[in-house]
């Protein structure tokens, strides 16, 4: 396949897989040529030979599951999209490691202005695709309370307060501030700081602002940045993080939300959103 029928091939393949998992209209599955080879396909530790290959095994192991009892099948697809993407390409498995088991949303959006700030309220809506087709994580993709707060669980600032909620952060802040969004707020029973994997969680922060390249910049809506551009966000951990709110203050679904954290990073052609929220 040449590389746009990869690019599309994938990208029908996990638009599939999470319309299934959220149990919502699924569009069709992707069609392969024939001639694909499936030869060097490892199924443990995968190491794939292109995108034709990473496709066949997808639709193989989702032919396999069985469609009964349904909740079995929900986790397991639900499983399969975040082997799949994970195998994509080391960006997704770096974000599904760091943050995917934390009320987080990860998104990039393409830089189309002059102010950035209109793209990144883009991303916070849900307006734009990723420009790669990389993976989003959106706790509340789905959220009915959408419905009432379009952006929930945001409540953005105009483009134009933007300057007087963010501060801009160095290369290294930004990294902290992103490795310690793998905590949670409330009830962090092992803060970064004392994680035996803490420096893993660090590199894997350094591959997802590698993407933004070097000439990127950062900004961040913690008040610490105010007069540190690179604050030691691991040290304080989110509990001892204070910053002005981008999230809603209302009260939907039975969920208040109360604290947030992001990090916002800017190139010439892509803006990267990353926020950590405090839910009770």
């Amino acid at each position: 396949m040449p590389p746009s029928a990869d690019r599309s091939a994938l990208d029908l393949l996990d638009a599939h897989l999470e319309a299934l998992r959220d149990r919502t209209a699924a569009p069709p599955l992707p069609r392969l040529p024939n001639d694909v080879a499936v030869d060097g396909i490892a199924m443990d530790g995968i190491a794939m030979n292109g995108a034709g290959e990473l496709a066949r095994w997808a639709l193989g192991r989702l032919r396999g599951l069985p469609r009964e009892p349904e909740d079995v099948f929900d986790r397991e697809v639900g499983d399969l999209l975040v082997e799949f993407r994970s195998l994509r390409c080391p960006w997704n498995a770096a974000a599904l490691r760091l943050l995917d088991d934390t009320y987080t949303f990860v998104a990039t959006g393409p830089r189309r202005h002059e102010d950035w700030a209109h793209d990144v309220l883009a991303v916070l809506h849900r307006s734009v695709p990723d420009p790669r087709g990389w993976v989003r994580l959106d706790w509340d993709r789905t959220n009915d309370a959408r419905c009432s707060v379009p952006a929930y669980p945001f409540a953005p600032p105009s483009a134009a307060e933007f300057p007087d909620r963010l501060y801009p952060l160095e290369a290294e802040g930004a990294v902290a501030a992103l490795a310690v969004m793998a905590e949670e707020w409330d009830c962090e029973p092992a803060p970064v700081r004392s994680r035996p994997d803490r420096d893993a969680l660090l590199d894997d922060a350094r591959i997802l602002l590698d993407r933004y390249g070097p000439t990127a910049r950062y900004w961040t809506n913690a008040t610490a940045a105010a007069s540190d551009p690179a604050p030691d966000f691991v040290e304080a951990g989110l509990r001892g993080t204070r910053s002005h709110p981008f999230i809603t203050v209302a009260y939907l679904n039975g969920l208040d939300l109360c604290e947030d954290l992001g990090l916002i990073a800017v190139n010439g052609d892509e803006v990267g959103v990353f926020w950590s929220l405090g839910a009770r």
